[in-house]
């Protein structure tokens, strides 16, 4: 059980201040989630059928909050795809971040479990393809029984799903993607809140360990998005060194190679110094955070 005196929290008093124990608090409690639309579904009448109660929000179009004590569970539709998935509000807005546009080539370089992967699907448009990679055995299986539950056999034809470790694209396949998100692994504190074993296990190595693994992913991201392509950098840590700290390390090495663009925040944001932050303690959801940057 984590104290006051646990290094964890310690840690992180020293990073957010007077701001943690709001935060620590707000970890502890049960996150805001939607239930999204399957836009890839024939079937039109959900809000009619289903969801007219949930009060929508016009910067989350086709996602409908869920009151706590709801049963939120997929149904299927007459075209036997599951009708809605439930995810992050957060994760919705990181994957529209990416702009995908039709007919672009796209790589999802960490995808488990797909909800923002069926985000950027749907964005395609009938056009263009998309790479759903994940290194992990389990969490790749997860990612094909999603994209079974929500995607169109018609659809599937463009959708790739593979377990490469996410640095050999920039190898493989330099320049090779128009658009790259990268929702990197990390430590994911409000997992770690849940799980005896990870609090006794934690220590800021570990982050630091982290974020030199999230910055040789990134730059793999860098080095496979093609010229004005667009990456996305994203984590569900509150951890600036696993955020900003990333970020801000490639573009000093990058220099004008690449650009950092301003994100719109969204429902609940709050601006960083290279991105936005989705904290529990002010907008109920996340923790996530996300960047954007352009390679020049």
């Amino acid at each position: 059980m984590i104290t006051e005196v646990h290094p964890f929290y310690k840690h992180f008093s020293d990073v957010y201040g007077a701001r943690w124990p709001a935060i620590f608090q707000a970890l502890q409690n049960r996150e805001q989630q939607v239930a999204r639309r399957n836009l890839l579904s024939t079937n039109k009448n959900l809000a009619e059928k289903k969801w007219h109660a949930f009060p929508q929000k016009n910067e989350l179009p086709g996602c409908y909050w869920i009151p706590q004590g709801e049963n939120s569970t997929p149904e299927r539709n007459s075209d036997e795809l599951l009708d809605v998935y439930v995810m992050d509000p957060a994760s919705v807005m990181v994957a529209k971040a990416l702009e995908v546009q039709s007919g672009d080539r796209v790589l999802d370089m960490c995808a488990a479990p797909g909800g923002k992967s069926l985000i950027l699907i749907e964005s395609l448009v009938g056009e263009g393809e998309i790479f759903c990679n994940d290194m992990s055995p389990e969490r790749r299986e997860r990612l094909k029984k999603v994209i079974q539950q929500y995607v169109p056999r018609s659809v599937r034809d463009r959708v790739w799903v593979t377990g490469k470790d996410g640095v050999q694209f920039g190898l493989k396949e330099p320049a090779g993607f128009d658009r790259v998100l990268l929702d990197a692994p990390c430590s994911g504190e409000r997992h770690i809140l849940e799980n005896t074993a990870a609090q006794e296990e934690w220590s800021p190595r570990r982050t630091e360990h982290l974020a030199a693994r999230q910055y040789a992913l990134l730059a793999a991201a860098f080095l496979a998005v093609k010229p004005g392509g667009r990456i996305v950098y994203s984590t569900c840590s509150i951890s600036p060194d696993e955020n900003d700290g990333v970020v801000q390390k490639l573009l000093k090495k990058k220099k004008t190679a690449v650009k950092l663009l301003e994100a719109s925040l969204g429902v609940g944001g709050e601006r960083t110094a290279a991105g936005v932050a989705y904290m529990p303690d002010r907008c109920g959801f996340g923790p996530l955070y996300f960047a954007v940057i352009e390679k020049t």
